[in-house]
C-alpha cells in the first residue's frame, strides 16, 4: 500500500519531504540508489509489486514530497503486465492530490504507446518512419499497403525491443499472420512500420534530465537486433569491455557505443518532444535513413537506465546529474 514512510522505510539522510522512487525491475536502479546513499539523501523505495492505494484516503500521501516514476513498459515481459495500467491510474491519483511526480501520468501514457508517440511527433511536424497501426494480427498484411519492405511489426507497448519482428516480404508476413506467430503485445495494438536502414550502421540515443539535453550516444548495430537498451551495451567502439556494462539483462554481443554531440537543431527538436510528452527524464532514439539522408525519430522513452559505465563512455556519471535534479525538485538542501 502507498502509505507514509516509517523511519525504517526511509533510507537515512537529510529530508524535507520524502523522495519516493517507484519501480518494478529489481536491478536496473541500483546505480541510482547507490548515488542517493553515497550522498546520504533520504529516499523511499516503492517497489510496484504488492502495492495498492485508497482513492478516498488522502492521509497516505501526506509527507511525500516527490515521486519519481521508474515503471517500465517491458514489465509485461517479466510477468508484470498487471503493473502497467494500474500505474497509469495511480500516477493520475497522485497528481490529482497535488503530489509532484517526475514522469507522471502524461509521460507514462506516452511511454506505453508507440502509436501515441508517432501521433505526438506528427503534431510537432517531426519525421518518423512510415507506419500503420493495427489491432488485429490478421490485418498486418493489408496494413503494408503503401509501405516499403522490409517492414517491422512492433507491439504498441514495448521496451528493450520486446516483440519486434522484421519481415522482408509480404509473403513472409502473411504466413506469420496465418499461423498466429505475430505478437501484438499487452494491449493487442501494434505498428506495421517501414524498416529504415541506418546510415553509418548506428542509431543515436539522446538522454534528457529536467527536460534538457544531458548527453547522446551512438549505438553501432551488428546483426539483426532490436534490443538496444543502452545499459546493456557491453563494448566501446574500440572493442574494450565495459566493466559495469551488463548488470541488467543479457549482454548484447556485437553492439558498440560512443559519445556523440548532436547538432543544436536536433537538440532543440528533442527537447520540444520531451516537453510535449511531459517527460522530464528519459531518452529519444533517432537514425538517418541510408537511402536518402532523412532523419527519423522512432522511439520516445520515459524510462532510461543511462548508458553502462557512463564515466568511461561520456566522461561523467549521469546518475550524479540525475540525483542533483531530484534533490532540487524534492526541495532538499545541499
Amino acid at each position: 500500500m502507498f502509505s507514509l514512510p516509517t523511519a525504517a522505510a526511509i533510507h537515512s539522510g537529510r529530508s524535507q519531504g520524502a523522495l519516493a522512487i517507484y519501480y518494478e525491475h529489481p536491478r536496473w536502479f541500483a546505480p541510482l540508489f547507490a548515488e542517493l546513499e553515497r550522498r546520504g539523501t533520504a529516499y523511499l523505495k516503492l517497489p510496484a509489486e504488492g502495492r495498492f492505494y485508497d482513492p478516498g484516503n488522502l492521509a497516505a500521501e501526506r509527507g511525500v514530497g516527490l515521486v519519481f516514476n521508474r515503471m517500465s513498459p517491458s514489465a509485461y515481459r517479466r510477468g508484470g503486465g498487471h503493473h502497467i495500467f494500474y500505474t497509469l491510474g495511480w500516477l493520475a491519483h497522485l497528481e490529482l492530490q497535488g503530489i509532484r511526480v517526475v514522469n507522471g501520468e502524461r509521460a507514462f501514457r506516452h511511454e506505453i504507446s508507440k502509436a501515441l508517440q508517432l501521433s505526438l511527433l506528427r503534431s510537432l511536424g517531426l519525421p518518423f518512419p512510415h507506419t500503420h497501426v493495427i489491432h488485429r494480427a490478421e490485418d498486418a498484411p493489408a496494413a503494408t499497403r503503401g509501405l516499403r519492405f522490409p517492414v517491422v511489426l512492433k507491439p504498441n507497448v514495448g521496451g528493450s525491443g520486446a516483440g519486434v519482428m522484421r519481415f522482408d516480404s509480404l509473403e513472409a508476413l502473411t504466413a506469420a499472420a496465418r499461423t498466429g506467430s505475430l505478437d501484438l503485445g499487452l494491449d493487442s495494438v501494434a505498428l506495421v512500420q517501414e524498416f529504415v536502414p541506418a546510415r553509418g550502421g548506428h542509431i543515436t540515443r539522446v538522454e534528457v534530465v529536467d527536460g534538457k539535453f544531458l548527453y547522446a550516444i551512438r549505438v553501432y548495430l551488428s546483426g539483426e537486433t532490436f534490443d538496444l537498451c543502452p545499459a546493456d551495451i557491453c563494448r566501446t567502439t574500440d572493442g574494450s569491455a565495459l566493466e559495469t556494462a551488463c548488470p541488467v539483462e543479457a549482454p548484447k554481443a556485437g553492439l558498440k557505443v560512443e559519445a556523440y554531440q548532436p547538432p543544436e537543431a536536433i537538440i532543440e527538436q528533442l527537447e520540444r518532444i520531451m516537453a510535449a510528452a511531459g517527460i522530464a527524464v528519459g531518452g529519444i532514439e533517432y537514425l538517418t535513413d541510408d537511402r536518402d539522408g532523412q532523419i527519423y525519430y522512432y522511439d520516445i522513452n520515459a524510462l532510461s537506465n543511462f548508458v553502462a559505465d557512463g564515466p568511461r563512455v561520456l566522461g561523467f556519471d549521469p546518475f550524479v546529474r540525475l540525483v542533483d535534479y531530484l534533490e532540487r525538485e524534492a526541495g532538499y538542501g545541499h
